[in-house]
């Protein structure tokens, strides 16, 4: 089964950004990542989930394999699945890999994710075992 899991935004003030997302929107956060000496804010609503991504510093030819990553782009659209492996070897055809599977159980243990390219080069991230932080 595969469900909807979250669009990655990259923000040019991911503070800015999370005020307004709470303010307008009621969204919450829900785990912050520390990544590449960046953090990566996760914002819940309900099943809708953001990822901010600080980009303030990118410019806009900067593209990783992840997605764009300057401000004003969404980033990545992300789905998950129970499990990764299976998922992959049940897909018809070939994937276009940007990046991975790579496994980030720093974090989370057990999560891991794929981001591939979509027939237009929209990158689409699909992992497995996120969580959000426990509250408190």
């Amino acid at each position: 089964m595969v469900r909807w899991a979250h669009v990655g935004l990259n923000c040019r003030d991911q503070e800015t950004t999370e005020r307004f997302y709470h303010d307008m929107f009621g969204f919450e956060r829900s785990r912050v990542v520390t990544a590449g000496g960046t953090d990566i804010v996760f914002l819940r609503q309900g099943d809708v989930h953001l990822e901010l991504f600080d980009a303030a510093r990118e410019s806009p030819e900067s593209f990783g394999a992840d997605g764009p990553q300057h401000p004003g782009m969404v980033r990545h659209l992300a789905f998950q699945v129970e499990d990764l492996d299976d998922f992959l070897a049940q897909v018809p055809g070939d994937l276009d890999v940007s990046l991975g599977p790579l496994a980030f159980d720093e974090f989370i243990p057990g999560w891991r994710t794929v981001w591939v390219k979509d027939p237009d080069g929209v990158i689409v991230e699909i992992s497995q075992g996120y969580t959000d932080q426990p509250v408190g």
